[in-house]
């Protein structure tokens, strides 16, 4: 449940434990939050959490509560989908696995783009829910989203994921990959879902 935003002292720093194992997330999230939290990284001898929700809600919170279970500790976690309108909302909560259970981002794009290969509609929208939970069972939760489109190719070199084939609307036609880390931040999904995460912990 979401308790409200939780106020600290003056200059302390909050701590979380961070639920994804991925590097490039992890730089991305501590980014958004800033100075004002330490972002401890996943344990190295937490096992892979399986994501069997139907929901990003559902995954966020078995990531974050594997965490904070195994820990003791405050965790957060993010799960994000990319719906594409003319797949009906796919890839959506399967996006991490979309070529398969070892795909890696080059196959996800790959099957994507081979999807939308006759498309007109190319719009599409990537959401992220980013959640919090608490050692005595407290959760906040935040969602942010972005509209777009997918391009016909990859462009650019930043990101992850599928940012190099994602046009956000307002970002001059540049993909994720072609916008430097604060310019995509300001306008992504997770930079959205996460900053009203922050308010919430009263950062």
């Amino acid at each position: 449940m979401n308790s409200g935003a939780l106020s600290i002292a003056p200059g302390e720093r909050r701590r979380l434990v961070a639920a994804t194992a991925n590097p490039h997330k992890l730089i991305e999230i501590a980014a958004i939050l800033g100075s004002a939290v330490e972002l401890l990284p996943r344990p190295a001898d937490l096992g892979e959490v399986v994501e069997d929700g139907d929901t990003l809600e559902a995954n966020a919170r078995l990531k974050a509560a594997a965490v904070c279970g195994h820990t003791g500790q405050a965790a957060v976690a993010d799960d994000t989908g990319l719906e594409a309108a003319a797949l009906g909302g796919a890839p959506g909560v399967k996006s991490a696995r979309y070529a398969g259970e070892h795909a890696d981002d080059a196959d996800n794009r790959v099957r994507l783009l081979d999807e939308l290969e006759e498309a007109v509609d190319r719009s599409a929208r990537f959401r992220t829910v980013a959640i919090v939970v608490f050692p005595d069972g407290r959760e906040l939760l935040a969602e942010g989203m972005t509209t777009g489109t997918i391009a016909v190719a990859p462009r650019g070199d930043g990101g992850f994921g599928y940012d190099p084939v994602f046009v956000p609307d307002g970002g001059d036609g540049r993909t994720f990959a072609e916008m430097s880390p604060d310019e995509k931040n300001a306008v992504s999904h997770r930079g959205r879902a996460f900053r009203a995460l922050a308010a919430q912990l009263g950062l």
